[in-house]
């Protein structure tokens, strides 16, 4: 029933729709849906794919937001050696009307050589266009890019990651991973990185256990997710669950501090996208998540947990008598926002 919407859509596309991993060249390519861990994977599958038929290949990048009238047909004008081009959109749901004018009549006749890759996340601005899209204009492909729910969807995911690498990975440990890691399909994504860059041979269950037992590094993110949330209750049960599981105080506020860092450095900056995510040393979708934790921050109130977090990690490693209790203080400082307590 979840995807009778995204099936009413696809009988009415005049033009291929396919998932992440079945990613084709075209003239234009609509990266669509809201998740955006596997958009990011088609995208890279697709540059992967033009650059080994072509070493040439010049990638240029726009933001739809911040677009102005001309951009795209300057960049998709043919070049003095004649090099293949792809050219990605990021932020097409937020496009400026600038871009929509141009983007419209670039589909009348695209250039030659040249891919075009629209990344829409979802809702009606830009729908004149996506509409346009869809029914055949500038001989497109739309590559479907919805929200992983079921639990055998994000096994698939995870398989094809192994896959990718020309790794092994056994039923039974890739189970015990998606479970360690359902709730957060970025962070299954780098613990898949994780053990393909440094576990040798194939991934076994006891491979996993080994890098993940009792699921201590999910048990931290939990505790932060909900800390950084505003939800002191679930974050403090999350704590002794992580604890109860054989958790460190140590790698508890470590994981604290990593979101924490990622958010301090987003706080402020303008825009999106691959360019200003390389600027910042992060991956889009880590931009993305650090803006959504940021709802309801205040710069002081970052600058006050970023000092609470430097105490903690102090007192987590011998500083105070009582690490459990420091942790539990960090945590009423990061679910009030940073905010004096009452």
């Amino acid at each position: 029933m979840a995807r009778s919407g995204a099936s009413t859509r696809a009988k009415s596309a005049a033009i291929p729709q396919v998932s992440w991993n079945e990613v084709r060249p075209a003239p234009v390519v609509l990266i669509s849906g809201p998740e955006h861990v596997l958009a990011e994977r088609a995208s890279g599958l697709l540059r992967e794919f033009l650059r080994s038929e072509d070493p040439a290949l010049e990638v240029s990048d726009l933001e739809a937001d911040g677009y102005r009238r001309g951009e795209l047909l300057t960049l998709a004008s043919p070049s003095l050696f004649g090099e293949p081009r792809l050219i990605r959109v990021n932020a097409v749901e937020r496009s400026s009307d600038d871009f929509l004018i141009d983007a419209l009549a670039y589909l009348e006749q695209p250039a030659e050589s040249t891919t075009l890759v629209l990344r829409h996340a979802g809702g009606v601005r830009g729908k004149k266009l996506l509409d346009a899209i869809r029914a055949g204009n500038g001989g497109g492909v739309e590559i479907v890019c919805a929200e992983l729910k079921k639990d055998v969807e994000k096994q698939d995911f995870a398989a094809a990651e192994f896959r990718a690498a020309d790794r092994r990975i056994d039923a039974r440990a890739l189970r015990s991973l998606v479970a360690a890691f359902s709730d957060d399909l970025a962070e299954l994504s780098a613990a898949c990185r994780q053990l393909i860059a440094d576990a040798p041979g194939d991934i076994t269950e006891a491979v996993v256990a080994k890098y993940y037992a009792g699921r201590v590094e999910t048990n931290a993110f939990v505790v932060a997710d909900a800390a950084i949330a505003g939800r002191h209750g679930e974050a403090l049960i999350a704590l002794r669950h992580a604890l109860d599981s054989g958790a460190d105080p140590v790698p508890i506020v470590a994981a604290f501090a990593m979101k924490v860092r990622t958010m301090a450095k987003v706080s402020g900056v303008r825009g999106g996208g691959p360019q200003v995510a390389s600027s910042l040393g992060l991956a889009p979708w880590q931009v993305d998540r650090a803006r959504r934790d940021l709802a309801g921050w205040s710069d002081e109130g970052l600058q006050r947990v970023i000092l609470s977090l430097a105490a903690a990690d102090a007192a987590v490693k011998g500083a105070e008598r009582d690490p459990v209790f420091a942790l539990e203080r960090l945590i009423g400082i990061i679910a009030a926002r940073g905010r004096d307590l009452v």
